[in-house]
């Protein structure tokens, strides 16, 4: 089963480097730069990095902080599509969000850093979705690491485009 998940410290340097090469591909680029979309169905980078916000604050703060605090909790599943619409995420400015969402990041990365290996194997249910479900840190942090990385590639083609 641990060999579904990708190594701890890899998940950590995911989840590490997302602020830096969101600033980085952000860099030079003008606010209505970062607010364009290629085409009228696919997200500009401002949009995208709302989209990895809502994801930061279910998946790392609602379910990760939560397994972290809590022996086995129940926790009431979440969609980040239906949480962003409860957020200004979409309307603010891009450097202010990624601002915000450095710090966000840098606080879970303090909790998840001092885990022991155990402790990633820490497990909640998850209800309101169905059929409950029994999830563990692991999973939700794995997850979390690989969504990121499948939308700063969206970012950095979308970007690269932009520049020309």
């Amino acid at each position: 089963m641990e060999d579904k998940y990708w190594p701890v410290e890899q998940i950590l340097a995911i989840l590490a480097e997302t602020p830096s090469r969101l600033a980085t591909l952000s860099a030079g680029l003008s606010p209505a730069q970062l607010h364009t979309a290629l085409e009228p169905d696919e997200w500009s980078a401002g949009e995208v990095l709302a989209h990895l916000r809502a994801c930061s604050d279910v998946w790392g703060d609602h379910y990760i902080l939560t397994i972290v605090a809590h022996d086995e909790p129940t926790i009431k599943a979440m969609n980040p599509r239906s949480w962003i619409k409860r957020t200004d995420y979409l309307e603010q400015d891009f450097q202010t969000s990624l601002h915000a969402f450095t710090e966000q990041r840098k606080k879970l990365l303090n909790v998840l850093q001092q885990l022991q290996p155990p402790d990633w194997w820490r497990t909640a249910t998850l209800t309101g979705a169905g059929k409950p479900l029994r999830q563990t840190l692991i999973a939700h942090a794995d997850g979390l690491a690989r969504h990121e990385r499948t939308h700063l590639k969206q970012i950095e083609r979308t970007l690269k485009a932009i520049r020309g």
